[in-house]
């Protein structure tokens, strides 16, 4: 497949297969390099099958605890972890084959390979045992190579009994303890699907809260309800060692000035990500680095050697698949010379996939008040929405964040049943710089559990209806 091209992507995840959608899309003759199959993490090892696994632990959880709620009697409720499992790589596979067909659809050449970098308009590329079978040229290098779990040294991942999130989804059996350290969205997503289906589950997290990048009082209600499931969990916990002796894990850890030896079967190491930024030529060509990722000028994600870009996880936080695929499609319309206007980096949504959902956008009360603002804040709980009371999911609230001086909204934070898909009309709201008084104004339908947000919007001036 040796020729000359437009663009080159390394990487095939969520900002490298999008990228060179929309480059082909752009008329511009693309390629497309991965190892593994299309998709990165996300795909395969990531968003869509721990999705799957959620939902699983979801529905069983639902006719578990709640089915006499609803009338419903069950008997023999049992469920079959192996096949849990296996439908969450056998969705994963089928998306991934779908990636497939879009390049295929979208005539971009596809080589499964390991790209190098040679030059600023050379990629060389090497199959698995390391030998070199392609050589391709091309007027514009992106990459797009992802992270992965980093790495620490008090903490040695044997991926067996210190796993990473990627064996943490395909175990063959259930532990019945796990040690989960960190409780950003990966470690609390694992720490609630476990602890679902019966696993004695403890939680370690170095900072004041769990999700500590989330408003606090939503981070203080969704460990209130993990606590309540029987989920152990210990902030400002300073993890020494853990060490594999026999069948168990011992893991040593500083809490405030006490120090507690714990146990388990399995530790999950969720303690964030670190760019894959080695063994690819970037020291040969000068590629500069910031903290392990790719330093780029985000106006158009363009490394310092001209010609070569980098998008995605590679370039650092925020580690999220919608970031990397907004970056991918503006890196290459910028590219093509299209005049568009930067991403608003305060108007990205995160998401947290346990139950309660958590989501966000923009400032949280902490920083908006850092930040010198005057506020006006809006808080709606779900208890007393009508909507949430007829479907049985009661529990969080709608918070949101105002500029007291322009009305301008700045922050939205949600816990409750759906708030992973409510937050999308606060994300349209707040980048059409959306004041309380137009959210509060526009008729939502009634049942639903997204008139919490105008509730909320009413709350902060004064006009909420039903609290």
């Amino acid at each position: 497949m040796s020729g000359k091209y437009q663009i080159a992507v390394l990487g095939g995840g969520p900002g490298g297969y999008v990228a060179a959608i929309r480059a082909s899309q752009l008329g511009l003759k693309t390629v497309i390099i991965d190892k593994d199959n299309l998709g990165g993490i996300c795909l395969n090892w990531g968003c869509i099958p721990t999705k799957s696994l959620l939902k699983n632990a979801e529905i069983y959880d639902q006719m578990k605890n709640h089915s006499s709620d609803f009338g419903i009697t069950v008997k023999g409720l049992d469920f079959d972890f192996t096949k849990i499992i296996k439908r969450s790589r056998d969705i994963s596979d089928r998306i991934v084959k779908n990636v497939e067909l879009l390049i295929k659809k979208n005539k971009i050449d596809r080589i499964r390979g390991f790209g190098k970098l040679i030059s600023s308009d050379k990629v060389e590329i090497f199959d698995q045992e390391g030998k070199k079978t392609d050589t391709i040229t091309t007027d514009n290098i992106i990459i797009a190579t992802g992270a992965r779990p980093k790495g620490i040294p008090n903490i040695p991942v044997d991926h067996k009994m210190i796993i990473t999130s990627t064996e943490a989804m395909s175990q063959t059996e259930l532990p019945k303890e796990l040690i989960v350290i960190g409780a950003g969205a990966i470690g609390i997503e694992f720490a609630w699907f476990y602890s679902v289906l019966g696993t004695k589950v403890t939680i370690l997290e170095m900072m004041d809260t769990i999700l500590p990048v989330e408003d606090k009082e939503v981070s203080l209600v969704l460990e209130k309800s993990l606590r309540k499931r029987g989920i152990e969990i210990f902030t400002k916990a300073m993890v020494d060692k853990a060490v594999v002796k026999g069948d168990k894990v011992k893991v040593t850890v500083k809490v405030n000035d006490t120090i507690k030896e714990l146990s388990a079967d399995k530790v999950l190491s969720a303690v964030g990500v670190t760019g894959n930024v080695k063994g690819f030529g970037l020291e040969k060509l000068g590629i500069e680095l910031y903290k392990n990722h790719i330093k780029v000028d985000k106006s158009n994600y363009s490394t310092n050697v001209k010609g070569i870009y980098a998008i995605g996880d590679v370039i650092g936080p925020p580690w999220l698949a919608h970031v990397a695929s907004a970056e991918g499609i503006h890196c290459v319309e910028k590219i093509k010379g299209l005049n568009i206007p930067d991403i608003d980096y305060l108007n990205i949504p995160g998401c947290t996939y346990c139950q309660p959902q958590v989501a966000s956008i923009g400032l949280t009360e902490e920083k908006a008040r850092e930040a010198g603002y005057e506020l006006k804040i809006g808080k709606f709980p779900f208890m007393a929405s009508g909507k949430a009371f007829a479907i049985g999911e009661r529990e969080g609230f709608v918070k949101l964040i105002f500029d007291a001086k322009y009305g301008e909204l700045l922050g939205a934070h949600i816990i409750g049943s759906e708030a992973t898909e409510m937050i999308a009309e606060l994300g349209i709201a707040k980048s059409l710089e959306a004041t309380g008084e137009s959210i509060l104004k526009t008729i939502h339908a009634h049942p639903t559990l997204s008139e919490s947000i105008m509730e909320a919007a009413g709350a902060a001036y004064g006009e909420a209806i039903h609290i």
